[in-house]
């Protein structure tokens, strides 16, 4: 009687652990098919071999290059304000690493308003700069191909900001850097620096520096524009909100 009991328990057992084994292999099934019904789907939309519904080639390169024409001209008009890079610590212009020492002796001997004076002029050149980068990329994301524009749809959530990087540096740095200089002297930053470095370099015991604050500033304008302009990709992929008319809707559909 007890081997009877025995036996009947562990094929109670035996089939709750078939049962549930079954119940794994077929959940794994379904979820594979899931998985590769809606991977068939994005390669039909971007191959646009689905027919009704589907977006052509040219609406998914229309879609993009508005998407990145509304990032970089909502980004750049931000930064281009009096402020843009000052008050965003985000983007905002700090001393190069050769004269933070210049910086922090200067506030030590009760000179801290020279020594913000001159950060701030950093940073209105920077503002002043950037109000050429529209056009530049605009002349980027007009020239996109179609394989680009695939690329960046599929690609990572930086995969448009990286497209511009390549594509738009050097001749943003062409355009920053005579810009960058003018500013500084308009506004006295030469002068300010002329005094800051000066008063600097008459300290006992320090080495005297003179780093080419254009270079410098033009390369820190170019990584504020392009830190925007992440953030913005960015939303445009994760938000829908942010998605402002009905073709960027479908296209930022097929990454969805």
């Amino acid at each position: 009687m007890i081997f009877v009991k025995f036996a009947y328990t562990q094929i109670k057992k035996m089939k709750k652990l078939i049962l549930s084994l079954l119940c794994t292999v077929l959940t794994h099934l379904t979820v594979n098919a899931q998985f590769k019904d809606l991977l068939n789907k994005a390669k039909d939309k971007i191959n646009n071999t689905t027919g009704t519904g589907s977006l052509s080639n040219a609406e998914i390169g229309s879609g993009l290059k508005e998407a990145l024409k509304k990032g970089v001209s909502e980004q750049v008009e931000k930064l281009t304000q009096t402020n843009g890079f000052y008050k965003n610590e985000l983007v905002k212009i700090v001393l190069p690493e050769e004269l933070q020492k210049v910086d922090a002796t200067l506030r030590k001997m009760g000179m801290s308003d020279l020594a913000d004076k001159g950060i701030l002029v950093l940073n209105r050149a920077a503002e002043d700069a950037v109000k050429e980068a529209t056009p530049i990329f605009v002349d980027a994301i007009t020239n996109m191909s179609f394989t680009d524009a695939k690329n960046i749809l599929m690609g990572d959530d930086n995969s448009a900001t990286t497209y511009l990087k390549n594509t738009t540096t050097q001749p943003l740095y062409n355009k920053f850097s005579p810009v960058v200089a003018n500013s500084l002297d308009e506004v006295g930053a030469n002068e300010i620096w002329a005094t800051i470095i000066n008063k600097y370099n008459s300290l006992p015991l320090v080495k005297n520096v003179n780093p080419d604050l254009t270079d410098y500033v033009t390369g820190k304008a170019l990584e504020g524009v392009f830190t925007m302009i992440a953030i913005e990709e960015k939303d445009i992929r994760a938000n829908l909100s942010s998605r402002t008319s009905d073709l960027l809707k479908k296209v930022f559909a097929l990454q969805d």
